[in-house]
């Protein structure tokens, strides 16, 4: 019987022919695969708790409990349970992925930024744990207060259960998707695309760009729901460009020790 495999990792610069390149890359997306099918299998597994949590972000109603959720169809209960665990797994699986994104591009990266590589895909982890906090703690709830309590008077609000998880899901994987931002500005000052002085000389350009981002990534036009998905932009562009800094300062200095030791 074969023994599984893991991808061995190529040194920087080391040769490889096309074959051992997508050798290596069939086998880190099989990885990929499989920790994404196992942690949505944990999903499926526990998914009275994973929908209990969404759930009891709904406000009261006039001081009472909401009434539960409700299903139109046959099918609805059975594949609303299906896809939200897949994005559980996704969601869970996110460490693994970014670990193999990593690996497999690291040998064409210059031995001196590896270490920085890799610290910015434990900080992307990070920073998806805490873009699901704070969507979770902050954005659902006052979103969900304005939302379902929107003239009350006139209109009752009767939740379906896939509309509702539907929401939720959206409203933490767009706050995940918010929360890399310092990742994405890290990468495009490294390579090149942009420098740290156009992130600060064009702030007014990138907070417009925030405000853009922000109400593209709201899966509703309700100005509560933008509004806080858009607000921790403002702060991540600031924190960017402070961690660029830091870098290019490093940078900096590795570049010149050299000439001083000589």
């Amino acid at each position: 019987m074969p023994r599984l495999r893991l991808p061995r990792r190529l040194d920087h610069g080391e040769e490889a022919s096309l074959v051992e390149h997508l050798d290596e890359l069939r086998q880190r997306l099989f990885i990929v695969i499989a920790a994404v099918s196992v942690a949505a299998v944990v999903g499926f597994v526990i998914h009275t708790s994973l929908i209990h949590w969404l759930d009891i972000l709904r406000p009261k109603v006039h001081g009472k409990p909401p009434p539960p959720l409700i299903t139109l169809g046959p099918l609805e209960n059975f594949t609303t349970v299906l896809w939200i665990s897949i994005y559980f797994g996704v969601m869970i699986a996110l460490p693994v992925v970014l670990w193999q994104v990593w690996a497999y591009f690291i040998p064409a990266v210059q031995k001196s930024r590896a270490k920085m590589l890799k610290w910015l895909s434990a900080l992307a982890a990070v920073l998806a744990v805490c873009g699901v906090a704070f969507a979770y703690f902050v954005v659902l709830p006052h979103a969900l207060a304005f939302l379902t309590n929107f003239d009350s008077s006139q209109l009752k609000n009767t939740l379906q259960a896939k509309p509702y998880l539907s929401f939720c899901i959206h409203v933490l994987a767009a706050m995940l998707v918010v929360f890399e931002l310092p990742v994405f500005m890290v990468g495009l000052t490294r390579l090149g695309i942009l420098t740290t002085d156009k992130l600060r000389k064009n702030r007014r350009m990138g907070y417009f760009a925030c405000g853009v981002v922000g109400m593209a990534v709201a899966p509703s036009v309700d100005p509560v729901t933008t509004t806080l998905q858009a607000l921790p932009l403002f702060f991540l562009y600031e924190g960017s460009i402070l961690l660029c800094a830091l870098l290019d300062r490093r940078e900096r200095r590795l570049n010149t020790s050299p000439a001083l030791e000589t």
